[in-house]
């Protein structure tokens, strides 16, 4: 039998950066054994506290009239379940004063999905024939986006400022005079904190992009899947932003939900009622379980007061730990930066004049048993292949065990020391 798929099976069936490194991420924990330090992932942390609460909602679902019947044996409607999107309502309006109801809130099958709608629901051919793309105001930028557009080429990017601090410190910024949104932009997407490197958007950048997008007369995305009010993983003062041209989307993912693949949006009426289509079309219906475990905890607030009171400073001295180790094994006898670390899960390393790219420093990893992720595949939407800069970086998950992130940093640094020797 031959097949010919089309060109939207062609873009999404033949393979993509992130599926070649998860596969690949995959077969080494399983052949890998106990040895292997898994640093490459954007897998959470298992916090007891947060198991525990999780563990108890399950019990109280049990126990509830009808509670295990809501949650796994009845569809919701597409757009999610009522009260659940009611109480998200609630919860932004009273805590941020947002003019917001339940026609403003939509659910999705994880942050994942959120992102395949919105990019397609903006971007792509136009009715006229024309062709419309997501900006992107700032690289690296999130490695799930790259190839979710259903015909190829979904972004304009535009690589950053970069800011020295201390000898061995360095933030990302914004080049507003670059950034530039012509007549072939639909939106404007930026994560805040940003995964791969922990750069949180300041107010002032959020409220230049705004007032750009509003100028235009499109959207600003702001993936807010490790931001504020949860899980809250901010190690920097920001402020949540809203605005009647902001869509903005959450996840029960980073707070310790990954597998219930809940996904939360908040954005103008028009593209919410879109958003249910869609998921009536992709899925019917979306996973109930999640939402019925959290549901009595946003109504409460204690989702709040977990996120701020646990979730954050757990994630914070983590961060401190991994960063301390960085600085022991690294040393002062290369040249290397750590990004400011202002939020998410992460360590973005840049090891500059790096003679060799950070994908064959992912292999001599690899080969030790330490999966990072190179950082070359998340600078996507740009026209310079060969700006050196994003093959020097790569990207640390510090969210395992300290023994393992600091036991990992101590080989990376040896392979980049061989690598300058």
């Amino acid at each position: 039998m031959s097949l010919e798929f089309s060109r939207f099976g062609q873009e999404l069936g033949r393979g993509s950066g992130i599926e070649a490194l998860m596969d690949d991420l995959g077969h080494a924990l399983a052949s890998g054994g106990p040895d292997i330090k898994m640093l490459g992932g954007g897998q959470p942390a298992r916090i007891p506290e947060v198991n525990a609460l999780w563990r108890r909602r399950l019990e109280e679902l049990m126990e509830e009239p009808g509670g295990l019947d809501r949650a796994l044996t009845s569809y919701d409607p597409p757009k999610g379940n009522p009260r659940f999107i009611e109480a998200i309502a609630n919860l932004f309006r009273d805590t941020f004063g947002w003019n917001i109801g339940p026609e403003n809130v939509a659910v999705t099958s994880g942050g994942q999905t959120a992102f395949f709608f919105l990019f397609n629901l903006l971007a792509g051919e136009m009715p006229d024939g024309s062709r419309k793309r997501i900006l992107l105001p700032l690289v690296p930028e999130y490695i799930g986006y790259a190839n979710q557009g259903v015909l190829g080429d979904a972004f304009r990017a535009v690589p950053p400022l970069i800011e020295k601090g201390g000898p061995h410190d360095f933030k990302y910024r914004v080049d507003f005079d670059a950034l530039q949104v012509t007549p072939d932009i639909a939106a404007i997407c930026a994560s805040r904190p940003t995964n791969p490197t922990g750069n949180v958007l300041t107010d002032d950048e959020i409220t230049h992009l705004s007032d750009l997008a509003k100028q235009h007369g499109i959207p600003l995305i702001i993936d807010n899947a490790y931001g504020l009010p949860f899980p809250g993983i901010l190690f920097t003062d920001a402020t949540p932003f809203w605005e009647p041209h902001v869509v903005l989307t959450l996840s029960l993912s980073k707070i310790g939900l990954p597998g219930t693949r809940t996904g939360i949006v908040i954005g103008p009426p028009e593209i919410i009622r879109a958003l249910g289509s869609m998921s009536a079309i992709a899925g019917l219906s979306n996973p109930s379980i999640g939402q019925q475990i959290v549901l009595p905890l946003i109504e409460s607030g204690e989702l709040l007061s977990l996120s701020r009171d646990v979730v954050r400073p757990f994630y914070q001295e983590k961060c401190g730990l991994a960063r301390q180790a960085a600085a022991e094994a690294f040393g002062d006898d290369f040249e290397w930066f750590l990004h400011r670390s202002e939020g998410a899960l992460f360590l973005w390393l840049w090891f500059p004049g790096l003679p060799i790219t950070s994908a064959e420093l992912y292999e001599r990893l690899k080969a030790r048993g330490v999966l990072v992720i190179p950082g070359h595949h998340f600078f996507f939407g740009h026209d310079d292949p060969h700006w050196p800069h994003q093959y020097e970086c790569i990207r640390v998950s510090y969210a395992m065990d300290e023994a393992v992130v600091r036991d990992g940093l101590r080989i990376i640094a040896e392979e980049v020391r061989k690598a300058f020797i």
